[in-house]
């Protein structure tokens, strides 16, 4: 064989491997989706608990540290944390998962606004989980999800 001829083999045993490989790894990608949605709710989930365990203390920050525009220390504190509760159990779930994605994506953006003091790190651990919030919110909660379930069972729009 010359080289000529050998070239094409080569490359296409490359080409196969790689086919290979990313079909391996979009068996995970349903995976990666729950992960994601795990990990990011389960910081806003426990931020709520918080929350609730020293509602004196919650209601003392609304009051004195975050400036909630437009609200009353006592209902954005309320607010605050029933958004923290709720909607990272449904995103979690899967179940209204894009809207549960975009709901704590908007009041990841609010808790930075609201709080004047926050340092880099927090600003930074806010970027990050707005950046998590992004997959759910375009791209929906994936295959391991209510939503995905009740798509691929009754209805015929996109979820």
């Amino acid at each position: 064989m010359n080289e000529e001829t050998q070239n094409p083999n080569v490359i296409a045993k490359a080409c196969n491997l790689v086919s290979m490989i990313y079909a391996k790894l979009d068996m995970l990608v349903p995976l990666g989706n729950l992960a994601l949605r795990l990990w990011v709710a389960n910081v806003f989930f426990k931020s709520g608990l918080t929350k609730i365990k020293s509602w004196d203390s919650t209601l003392y920050l609304f009051e004195e540290e975050y400036a909630v525009p437009l609200l009353s220390p006592e209902f954005a504190a309320m607010m605050g944390t029933a958004v923290e509760l709720f909607f990272p159990v449904l995103l979690v779930l899967g179940l209204a998962g894009r809207f549960s994605a975009i709901t704590l994506f908007l009041f990841n953006i609010m808790a930075v606004i609201s709080y004047p003091d926050l340092n880099a790190f927090g600003i930074r651990d806010h970027q990050v989980w707005g950046i998590m919030l992004l997959i759910p919110m375009l791209m929906g909660p994936g295959e391991l999800s209510i939503d995905h379930s009740i798509h691929t069972k009754f209805v015929s729009c996109r979820y």
